[in-house]
């Protein structure tokens, strides 16, 4: 059951990222692997500078969604080079 809540706070946070980046996003597959990997660089970097958004699933929500708009950005400036 942890898997599937990851899964869908990985597919909301890569929805909330495009919204927020002001892009088109990558579909629905796209934001779902958006927003998992974005997961993922979001706890590294929130550990890394020794923050914490909480618990919950709120939290998780808050830090998928910086992770994923951080991704999102690097994964832009690629683009365009």
């Amino acid at each position: 059951m942890d898997f599937l809540w990851f899964l869908i706070i990985g597919l909301v946070a890569g929805w909330l990222a495009g919204v927020l980046m002001k892009g088109g996003g990558f579909g629905v597959i796209g934001d779902l692997v958006v927003g998992v990997v974005g997961a993922f660089l979001g706890g590294f970097l929130f550990r890394a500078l020794g923050l914490s958004a909480g618990g919950g699933i709120v939290g998780s929500l808050i830090v998928a969604t910086i992770g994923a708009v951080v991704l999102l950005f690097i994964v832009r400036l690629i683009k365009k080079a």
